[in-house]
């Protein structure tokens, strides 16, 4: 059976200083498609799968050449809506040594974010989808596009379409406005079968950190409370980052189960170019895994082989054929002639 995938977010534009410049230490910015379902749908779709976004942007040549940036990736845009008068922006300012990447949005009253939630169309846009995935970003931009992502998972959740959830947990996008992360996220939650998320994440959804242990121990506590607290839940998958600088960090990947758990050894990255993304791009190693029938194990080694991956590459998505994953899994690092 042909299975598809629908990815529901906002589609921007990330803008940064060549190199490690600071925000505007020169009058240049290099711009990226981004946004962290289209970032998935992207890797998903130079992966080989059947995907498509539910976006919207506006009917300018800001938000057409984003449909035609991710058209030429494979992505399915005929989901996206033209409407709205602008195009959410982000900047990213690269750190070095012991000086942080920094992020400063410019996003409110974007396109997607005024969209309104009578505007999907979730019969015609779940028609065939066998998945849908979203991220926490998406309610964290207002009352609107909170309704709409929880419209969304509601939808899917009637139609029998498995949900998989980012938590992707924004802080400066929620204090812009009097929400209640807990109780919409959880709502969100409720619906989902597999969650992209750490203890820390659960420990929001279910307003208490007390999990017992440390480390692993720790975070197979957090896991099972949330089985516990989410009937539909099934799978959590999470990674685990160490940062000595800027430039080297050790990234694990974990994935849990109701039954069972796997854990990787970390990987060094050093000589890191870009690390946002890296989540996303683990998301979609991990769906790549799970749709194509492989087991946790599989699935938490392809993750964490795209997150590290897409450390070696600027922009916000992961850009990689099956051709490269396979030559990375090889430990192929020699010239590819």
């Amino acid at each position: 059976m042909t299975r598809r995938l629908l990815a529901f977010g906002e589609i921007m534009l990330r803008l940064s200083p060549p190199g490690r410049e600071l925000l505007l230490q020169t009058p240049r910015l290099d711009v990226w498609v981004a946004g962290a379902e289209a970032n998935v749908a992207t890797q998903l779709a130079r992966l080989g799968h059947d995907v498509r976004i539910a976006s919207r942007v506006p009917d300018n040549d800001l938000g057409r050449a984003a449909i035609t940036t991710l058209r030429g990736h494979g992505v399915d845009t005929g989901g996206i809506q033209h409407g709205g008068e602008r195009m959410g922006l982000y900047f990213v300012s690269s750190g070095a040594g012991l000086r942080a990447t920094e992020v400063l949005y410019d996003r409110a009253w974007s396109s997607f974010a005024e969209a309104p939630v009578e505007s999907w169309d979730w019969d015609a846009l779940l028609a065939g989808v066998t998945r849908l995935h979203l991220a926490g970003i998406t309610p964290a931009l207002g009352r609107g596009p909170a309704d709409s992502a929880l419209a969304a998972v509601e939808a899917a959740s009637a139609r029998g379409v498995a949900i998989s959830f980012d938590g992707n947990w924004r802080g400066k996008l929620w204090a812009r406005w009097d929400g209640d992360p807990r109780r919409i996220l959880s709502g969100i939650v409720a619906h989902a079968d597999l969650l992209f998320g750490n203890h820390r994440d659960i420990a929001l959804l279910l307003g208490r950190d007390d999990f017992a242990g440390e480390g692993a121990d720790r975070r197979r506590a957090a896991s099972e409370a949330a089985f516990a607290a989410f009937p539909r839940l099934r799978m959590i998958a999470s990674t685990a980052r160490t940062v000595e600088h800027v430039d080297l960090h050790h990234l694990a990947a974990r994935i849990d189960t109701r039954e069972a758990a796997v854990q990787t050894e970390p990987v060094v990255l050093a000589g890191i170019i870009d690390r946002i993304g890296g989540g996303d791009a683990f998301a979609a190693g991990v769906l790549h895994a799970i749709e194509r029938g492989r087991g946790i194990e599989e699935a938490a080694r392809i993750g964490l082989a795209l997150a590290a991956l897409k450390h070696a590459l600027p922009g916000d998505a992961a850009l990689f054929r099956q051709a490269d994953l396979d030559a990375y899994l090889a430990g192929g690092l020699d010239v590819r002639r």
